[in-house]
């Protein structure tokens, strides 16, 4: 489907199980876990920093959470990074809740917590320390079951604070 879609694209993909049977010319199938960090550092080592990183794997809340973690830094400012089948935030059997919409360690109590990063210029916190996503993610987007997040330089500047204390005060 990828190949298709990006007819153009040098595609990366990650499987648990070996499916080098299906590389072609434009793609390359590395075999490990979204969750073994050596793994994933060995394979971006490989690749580069990625312009578009779709989060098609185990769907555990725990393993969605690690995998952005680590890959959203290997993005490229101007990236888009994709969660698919974010429905597993309320299964249990995947760490998810469904009568716990703030469980810590789900996918969207996660995720939401971000949407501060978006407006950390806004915070009236003196000395205010900022994340890497404070200053990297640029927008976020909800859809049924997905979710994508667009990294960027985040520095628009609030238009009522001045390092986070309000202007002449």
């Amino acid at each position: 489907m990828w190949k298709t879609f990006f007819p153009f694209a040098k595609i990366f993909s990650l499987d648990i199980f070996d499916k080098a049977f299906l590389q072609e010319k434009r793609i390359k199938i590395f075999k490990g876990s979204q969750v073994d960090l050596d793994f994933l550092e060995d394979v971006c080592n490989q690749t580069g920093l990625f312009d578009l990183i779709i989060d098609d794997g185990s769907h555990i809340n725990e393993h969605v959470i690690k995998s952005f973690e680590f890959l959203f830094p290997k993005l490229k400012k101007g990236g888009i990074y994709v969660i698919e089948d974010t429905q597993t935030s309320y299964w249990e059997e995947y760490g998810g809740s469904s009568t716990d919409f703030n469980k810590v360690g789900t996918i969207y109590c996660y995720f939401k917590s971000l949407i501060d990063s978006l407006n950390h210029e806004e915070f009236m916190i003196s000395n205010c320390e900022t994340s890497y996503y404070d200053e990297h993610v640029i927008s976020m987007h909800f859809y049924h079951n997905m979710i994508f997040i667009y990294k960027g330089d985040n520095n628009e500047p609030s238009n009522y604070l001045v390092n986070n204390k309000v202007k002449n005060g």
